[in-house]
């Protein structure tokens, strides 16, 4: 990102009450108590400051400890009392304290400050304490709850000290008629005063300095119309670009238990637990929106003992080999990551209904039904969990790596839209997973009747419990990795750690919820749908159908997938398959599984997603042959989908046909019904139908998904390599660029726009040119319409930075630019266009500021003499923008009063700052062009106009120094006086 141009004295630049100022703003003036004034109100009422009656009065909340020789306070015998100071008959104070703010019952104690020697800070035991020091040498330990509370209570008992002292001595003097002398009345005091009580005289001391250097007010503050008028708005404050999250939710799972539980060791030894593995997947669901709007976050909770029992020889190429190793596994250990515990969702809008999702799956071993069944039943659990076990074993043992659906089981997450968190709601009970209703769909469906009891009632419920807890996170969460697992700052590289994982949120595709990326992301998430498998006849058997996903970049006969697929907990973070979870005795079957890929930076047309169709074999009965029971699966198809469809990443639902072999160089070939291929012929399962439905989804800081916006990269890309540039086609493709969706424009906006200002500057033809201007401004009309000005600021000072400027070959961005806005604010130019550039010009001359700010510096300018900066044809062109701006200003005031106000305003603000870069004789000579176009009898409207663009150019930093008088010789001494009285400024 661009380092910002930073002006040096750009902050005298504006209203004088806007000068620098590193004291506080005062909401209001301080009432000043002068000592005439004090003297009258002592002959009122001796014992008080200022009017109040009963003197000074003070009362809150405080902590007491008592401290003497004998005992020795700690941060335990400090009691929180009421303390309520008050001004008995005589003058003298009490400090009485109170166990509750009645303090119209008897106090629990009093403070007698006719006794006290002095009140001094003493942090010594406890923060904001401090401490009456007693004329019997005993102390009062006393602690506020702030710092401020604890010095006001300090300044308030100090003056009553320092009253009661001042009666004290007032009294000696009328006793000592003999002492005349002024001065020495003045030393003795001083030094009785420092004798007699040395504590409070420092403490006097101190805290008249402070109050003299507090009450002080700075001069402009003291004007009243200070006080009133805000300027935040004026300004905004503008901040670099920045990941902005929704509300964030931190998930915690601690349990999964069902009511069968065993011991699952061999020799009987060690806790009990479940006694088969299960596997959770939590997502969030929006069923207002009807959407997922999270992606998948796995979890483990088996015991250590029941993980054992799945076999360590999973599918061959599961772990992939070690010649593909991720960057990650360089910056934190493999073992940190298998195991994730806690994950951080975040919503960007809040509502009640959302939900948070678990899915539990278990090793694949025969129908839903048929293995929910135990589950289902409470009588004599043990002799059933033995049962269990027994059958799980061999499951886990033969078909360890193949999953199948359980149960499910959900609870909402906000009280409101405000994103208040539901902490009491628990999950419901665990709902027995239907297999004709697992998509994402049916869940959606289901959840929508969440609340009605009668409809829930209804489902078949498994006895267990799921222990997951929410809440807030703290900004500063440690050891936390994103959903790319980068680990975040206060990272502990120690493999006891607990690890926090990010669950990347899917936002809608509308712009007021989409922002300027500012993190590098990539992935594609792949979801297999559905197979339509009942009417294939090319193989015998294809009922427990299980789905290989692989990601390739070749379809040659031994390459191999690449190893970017997100494992599963307990398997390494890298690998190069996902397999889907297995539906028994389904030729239709449907799937729910999410996998998620890391995508390479650059893609080509060989990168592919590879799915392969196995018939698992579930039956595991002891007849047959030995070789027959060995086979686990068989192959029944393969299925490929192609990521780049005209340089785009293939998106959202796809159909795609089935082949039942896979040869060699298969991409090559034609897909059914598209005509003979030259190559070999494929055999397609069912007549090439399209049998297996899949989608896709994208969340790609690379990838644009919009056609426009890609044709016009794509297009640029190529003409950069050194393909020829026509100029007929780049102007279509700008025409396109007015089409693309909004969100893809602000998620890309620096892009975007770094863009159009490289093909601007490098652009021979004028046509080219005013159609990048043009988008430039539907980009910033857009933006502002969304309400998402804000980025544009961010893009203008953060982002920016003009192209490096080679006088033979580019040009510069402020002339390129000031000639294109000629051209669109032309009377016979497209309105619609130019009225958008006057009502957001803004954005144009903030642009043409600080490419000249950055021509200037890095081509070693600044120090040239003004009028040889900028060429004779940059002159040119900012005096053209000022003559063809002036017309719109003048004459459509009335119509477009919006624009034109906006218009003349930031036409100021260009002019004040070409006092800074140009030639101050060529910027005085556009004020009185400007002025020229104004008449003695325009309406109101136009007065303000002027006044407003001479009030702010008259703002300039150096607006003093270019109107002290100058020297001139005795002959020029009446064209001088001539010229002031014409000279605006």
């Amino acid at each position: 990102m661009a380092s910002s141009t930073k002006l040096k004295y750009e902050d005298y630049s504006g209203e004088f009450r806007q000068l620098p100022n590193k004291g506080t703003k005062l909401e209001k003036l301080p009432v000043h108590v002068y000592e005439v004034d004090e003297e009258a109100d002592k002959d009122e009422d001796a014992a008080s400051l200022g009017s109040q009656k009963g003197g000074i009065t003070k009362q809150g909340w405080l902590y007491k400890g008592n401290m003497n020789s004998a005992i020795s306070v700690t941060m335990r015998s400090f009691k929180r009392r009421f303390f309520h100071l008050l001004q008995l008959g005589d003058g003298s104070y009490n400090l009485n304290f109170y166990k509750d703010e009645k303090i119209s019952k008897e106090p629990k104690g009093s403070i007698f400050l006719d006794s006290c020697m002095g009140v001094v800070q003493n942090n010594k035991v406890r923060r904001f304490a401090f401490e009456l020091k007693m004329q019997d040498k005993s102390s009062y330990l006393l602690a506020a709850d702030s710092e401020i509370e604890m010095e006001e209570w300090i300044t308030t008992l100090n003056k009553i000290l320092q009253l009661n002292f001042e009666a004290a001595m007032q009294e000696k003097r009328n006793g000592d008629p003999h002492e005349d002398d002024e001065q020495s009345k003045m030393d003795s005091s001083s030094s009785s005063l420092d004798s007699y009580l040395p504590d409070i005289a420092k403490a006097s001391r101190d805290s008249e300095t402070k109050f003299k250097s507090e009450s002080r007010v700075k001069l402009f503050a003291l004007d009243p119309d200070a006080q009133k008028l805000d300027f935040s708005g004026i300004e905004p404050e503008v901040k670099p670009f920045e990941e902005k999250c929704g509300k964030k939710i931190l998930v915690k799972c601690h349990d999964l238990s069902f009511n069968l539980q065993s011991c699952v060791a061999e020799n009987e030894e060690g806790p009990t637990t479940n006694v088969e593995p299960f596997f959770i997947t939590l997502s969030l669901f929006d069923i207002k929106h009807n959407r997922k709007i999270s992606s998948d976050f796995h979890v483990d909770l088996n015991h250590g003992t029941v993980r054992h029992m799945i076999s360590n020889s999973s599918h061959p190429l599961l772990n992939g080999s070690s010649d593909c190793l991720h960057r990650i596994q360089d910056i934190i250990p493999e073992i940190m990551l298998q195991y994730p515990k806690q994950g951080v969702f975040s919503v960007m809008c809040p509502h009640p209904d959302i939900f948070l999702v678990a899915r539990i799956e278990k090793v694949l071993q025969g129908s839903i039904t048929h293995c929910a069944e135990p589950y289902m039943k409470s009588s004599d659990s043990s002799k059933v969990a033995q049962k269990v076990l027994k059958n799980a074993k061999q499951a886990c043992q033969r078909l360890g790596q193949y999953r199948m659906p359980f149960a499910w089981a959900a609870r909402s997450l906000f009280k409101d839209a405000s994103g208040t968190l539901d902490k009491n709601a628990r999950f419901s009970a665990l709902y027995k997973q239907d297999s004709n209703k697992l998509s994402n769909e049916d869940m959606l469906k289901l959840l929508a009747d969440f609340r009605k009891p009668e409809k829930m009632a209804k489902l078949p419920v498994i006895l267990g419990n799921l222990d997951i807890t929410i809440d807030n996170v703290s900004p500063d969460i440690p050891n936390y990795v994103n959903s790319s697992y980068i680990p975040m700052k206060q990272f502990e590289n120690n493999t006891k750690t607990v690890v926090t994982f990010e669950v990347e949120e899917f936002l809608p595709c509308i712009p007021k919820h989409t922002q300027p990326f500012t993190i590098y992301n990539n992935h594609l998430y792949v979801y297999p749908k559905h197979l339509k498998y009942d009417s294939q006849k090319s193989f015998a058997k294809a009922r427990n159908i299980a789905v290989c996903i692989e990601f390739k970049d070749s379809d040659e006969e031994d390459s191999l997938p690449l190893k970017c697929i997100y494992g599963r907990p307990g398997g390494p973070i890298w690998t190069r398959q996902a397999f889907a979870a297995v539906l028994h005795h389904h030729q239709n079957p449907e799937f729910y599984d999410e996998v998620k890929i890391e995508l390479p930076t650059q893609l080509h047309g060989k990168h592919h997603l590879l799915f392969t169709f196995y018939h698992v074999s579930c039956d595991n009965s002891s007849k047959g042959t030995t070789k027959k029971k060995d086979i686990v699966e068989t192959q029944v198809g393969y299925s490929w989908l192609q990521l780049l469809k005209d340089g785009r990443v293939v998106t959202n639902e796809q159909h795609i046909p089935v082949s039942a072999y896979l040869p060699s160089g298969y991409l090559n070939n034609q897909e059914p019904g598209l005509g003979k291929h030259s190559g070999l012929e494929i055999k397609w399962v069912d007549g090439g139908k399209p049998l297996l439905k899949v989608s896709t989804h994208l969340v790609s800081t690379i990838y644009t998904q919009d056609q426009h916006l890609n044709n016009f990269f794509h297009y640029c890309q190529k003409t950069e390599s050194g393909a020829q540039a026509l100029g007929t086609d780049l102007v279509k493709y700008l025409k396109s660029l007015h089409a693309m969706e909004g969100h893809v424009m602000i998620a890309f906006l620096p892009t975007i726009l770094n863009q159009l200002f490289r093909v601007l500057t490098r652009t021979t033809q004028e046509e080219v040119a005013v159609n990048v201007t043009r988008v430039i401004t539907h980009v910033v009309a857009q933006c502002h319409e969304e309400g998402l000005d804000s980025y544009l600021r961010s893009y203008v000072k953060y982002a920016y930075k003009a192209e490096p400027y080679i006088t033979s070959e580019y040009k510069t961005v402020h002339e390129e630019l000031a000639k294109s806005m000629t051209t669109i604010l032309k009377p016979s130019a497209d309105f619609l266009t130019s009225n958008k550039l006057l009502k957001y010009s803004w954005f144009f001359f903030e642009i043409l500021i600080k490419s000249m700010a950055q021509h200037l510096t890095e081509n070693s300018k600044v120090k040239l003499l003004r009028n040889q900066r900028f060429p004779a044809s940059y002159h040119h062109a900012v005096e053209t923008v000022v003559n063809m701006l002036m017309p719109h200003i003048t004459q459509k005031y009335r119509d477009n009063p919006e624009a034109s106000k906006n218009a003349n305003h930031n036409l100021a603000v260009f002019v004040k700052r070409c006092f800074t870069f140009m030639d101050r004789g060529f910027v005085f000579k556009q004020i009185n062009n400007y002025v020229s176009f104004f008449a003695p009898g325009d309406p109101k409207t136009l007065f303000e106009f002027k006044f407003e663009f001479l009030r702010v150019v008259c703002n300039h930093e150096h607006y003093i120094p270019l109107n002290l008088p100058m020297p001139f010789g005795k002959g020029r001494i009446q064209r001088y006086q001539v010229d002031s009285r014409t000279t605006p400024v």
